[in-house]
């Protein structure tokens, strides 16, 4: 599955490279004929274009239908395009062949990121399934193997699939949901027999060096890949580096940082996409404001104090989407409240309106929130804002989530919303406050999106 996924990637781009320089080739000779240097040049530029990605490492198999590599190796390949097509177009004194480049480039890059977006959710529909996932062998200690096996069923579309394991002998393998078919030292052995994908190693005496050394050395001239959890779970590729040392190299973990320019562009970018967000839908929010109005004479807003950055509180905003006495009847529910670690959360709360219905299913209720961002006291992206007696019953560390702005959005939101189990939110905020970028907060917006079109985990 794999092979076909990366053959058609290659052949879309192939595709989408001739028919953007192909149509910037006849736009060229329709306005200059007889001149056939551009478009002979923007064909062979064309074919170039899916070279130039595999150069960037877009069509590794191991790394299709996860991560970034196949976005950054797009993004990589553009500016090199340019580049060549910049050469010729001044050694020839081709102007027409410098525009053609400049405009068609972007959308080649474009088009081929819509790909890829779209195969990753075809692709991501069958690992669901358990179809084209790589049979993965997990080693380790009990504990770690178990661990692993429920972050794997928490994104079933990771592209792995754990179908059998190898722990320390004399541990007890109850909890394990997959068989445990020996020791450590049968790793090679299994591999060789059973043909899997994937050698996950997690946990405990496997991460010594020397044993991960020989198991790598055993695994050598077998079409296997080899997977080491590092035991820095939410700690991602932008903190970590190799510090070469003589004999021993060590894994150099970055402080994150919670200042400087880089919170200044975000900041930036808050006010930039809040305005145009709040100009774009305010026929929509003016709407939603008059029905509510109109539903039962009660206030449109429902304010509430919440736990902001460095654990200052704050005014929230949302649309009001329960009745207006719903702080009242709060009491009377409490028994049969579904909500983790303080949190109140009810899938069938009779205090909710019949337009609050709607209005929750699409986040439309969260809208209002826009003018918090506007304020400072929120980010379009960052941890969920929290009540504080919910934050007084959290682990001390989630502590930390206060040392960026709570946001409209964030990991919570796209992984699942209200249908994630208990802790695991303050998991994933935990993870944002760790890896913050610029690049991360604009895929959770992107995801967004999809989350609130779908209504995933919407209460």
């Amino acid at each position: 599955m794999s092979r076909k996924y990366v053959r058609w990637l290659a052949v879309a781009d192939l595709i989408l490279g001739l028919g953007a320089f192909g149509l910037a080739a006849l736009v060229d000779a329709v306005t200059l004929p007889g001149d056939m240097v551009p478009a002979r040049l923007a064909a062979l530029a064309a074919v170039l274009w899916p070279v130039l990605i595999g150069a960037a490492g877009g069509y590794r198999r191991r790394r299709i239908g996860v991560g970034a590599s196949e976005l950054r190796a797009v993004l990589r390949a553009g500016p090199v395009l340019v580049v060549l097509g910049a050469y010729p177009a001044a050694v020839l004194r081709e102007v027409s062949l410098l525009t053609i480049t400049a405009l068609t480039v972007p959308l080649c890059v474009v088009l081929s990121l819509l790909a890829r977006f779209l195969a990753r959710r075809g692709l991501h529909r069958w690992q669901a399934r358990g179809i084209a996932s790589r049979r993965t062998l997990a080693v380790g200690p009990v504990d770690a193997v178990i661990a692993l096996e429920g972050a794997i069923a928490r994104e079933p579309y990771c592209g792995m699939e754990i179908v059998a394991a190898c722990v320390p002998s004399g541990q007890d393998a109850a909890g394990v949901a997959v068989p445990v078919l020996g020791g450590l030292e049968r790793v090679r052995e299994l591999v060789e027999v059973a043909g899997f994908d994937a050698v996950a190693v997690t946990g405990g005496e496997c991460l010594r060096e020397d044993y991960l050394r020989h198991l790598a050395w055993s695994l050598e001239g077998l079409d296997v890949e080899l997977l080491v959890a590092p035991g820095l779970a939410e700690v991602v590729r932008p903190r970590l580096d190799i510090r070469p040392l003589v004999g021993m190299p060590l894994l150099e973990v970055e402080q994150p940082r919670f200042s400087g320019w880089r919170h200044g562009v975000k900041r930036t970018l808050d006010l930039i996409l809040t305005s145009l967000a709040l100009i774009a839908l305010a026929p929509l929010l003016i709407g939603v404001a008059v029905a509510i109005k109109l539903q039962d004479g009660g206030p449109v807003f429902f304010r509430q104090s919440r736990v902001g950055r460095n654990g200052q509180p704050f005014e929230m905003l949302k649309f009001r989407s329960m009745v207006v006495d719903a702080e009242a009847r709060k009491a009377a529910l409490m028994a049969r409240n579904e909500g983790h670690g303080g949190l109140f959360k009810l899938r069938d709360d009779p205090r909710v309106t019949p337009l609050g219905h709607f209005i929750r299913d699409y986040s439309i209720d969260e809208l209002p929130q826009l003018f918090n961002v506007l304020g400072g006291s929120m980010s379009l992206v960052g941890p969920r804002p929290h009540l504080a007696h919910e934050v007084a019953q959290m682990p001390a560390d989630a502590a930390r989530r206060a040392l960026v702005p709570p946001g409209l959005t964030g990991l919570w939101q796209i992984s699942g919303r209200s249908d994630l189990p208990g802790g695991e939110g303050v998991r994933l905020d935990l993870r944002y406050v760790e890896n913050w970028s610029i690049t991360l907060d604009l895929f959770i917006i992107w995801k967004t999106f999809r989350a609130v079109v779908t209504k995933a985990g919407a209460r």
